[in-house]
């Protein structure tokens, strides 16, 4: 344990959640809780201002995920651990955020202690895990969509047409096409809609 106060930045869009979240982490002797934010793009001016050694971020939020934000701390303020909060435990948002760098993955219901504690270990430069979501996670598999073929998906969930999706993302239509063609071969299912729906519920856009 350490013997220094942690500082640590709360990121969650849900005034209340993030307010019980700062009053229970504020409980804890060796934390404090420096700055909160809503919005995952406030996260890395928050970080810098503040110099936090922790940051606890939920991954839906407004301006930016917390997985984006946390590939964004991780990348230009090395030393900050990031802890990712959910309420949903899907296997691809662990990959996801591992892959942005993130050194601990919880669910946000999880006791109080079991985070302060988590905080303690990160700073340390333990990685934790919610047990049940790693299981998932290694029986889901990998995310079998590539970049582009997510980035398509996810601009897509608005219902935007080819020629809408073409010219957002400066692609032609016919890549557009092939690359909502092959999501949707590789996700088994029979139209956009459907691959959205299933690419999210697994946490793979």
């Amino acid at each position: 344990m350490t013997s220094r106060t942690i500082k640590v930045l709360l990121a969650e869009d849900q005034s209340m959640v993030r307010e019980a979240l700062a009053a229970l982490l504020g409980l804890e002797d060796d934390i404090e809780v420096v700055a909160q934010v809503a919005r995952g793009d406030e996260v890395l001016a928050a970080a810098r201002a503040h110099d936090i050694d922790v940051a606890l971020m939920d991954i839906e939020m407004p301006g930016a995920t917390g997985i984006e934000a946390a590939a964004q701390l991780h990348k230009e303020l090395p030393a900050v651990k990031l802890v990712i909060l959910t309420t949903f435990g899907r296997p691809g948002y662990l990959r996801s955020a591992m892959e942005s760098g993130a050194d601990a993955f919880l669910v946000k219901d999880a006791p109080a202690a079991q985070l302060a504690e988590a905080v303690r270990k990160v700073l340390a430069g333990e990685r934790v895990i919610d047990p049940t979501l790693a299981a998932a996670a290694l029986a889901e598999g990998a995310n079998p969509l590539t970049d582009r073929e997510r980035e398509v998906l996810r601009a897509a969930a608005d219902g935007s047409t080819n020629a809408e999706l073409a010219k957002t993302l400066h692609l032609s239509q016919g890549t557009v096409r092939n690359y909502l063609s092959t999501a949707i071969q590789k996700l088994a299912v029979r139209n956009r809609a459907e691959a959205v729906r299933i690419a999210r519920e697994k946490g793979w856009l």
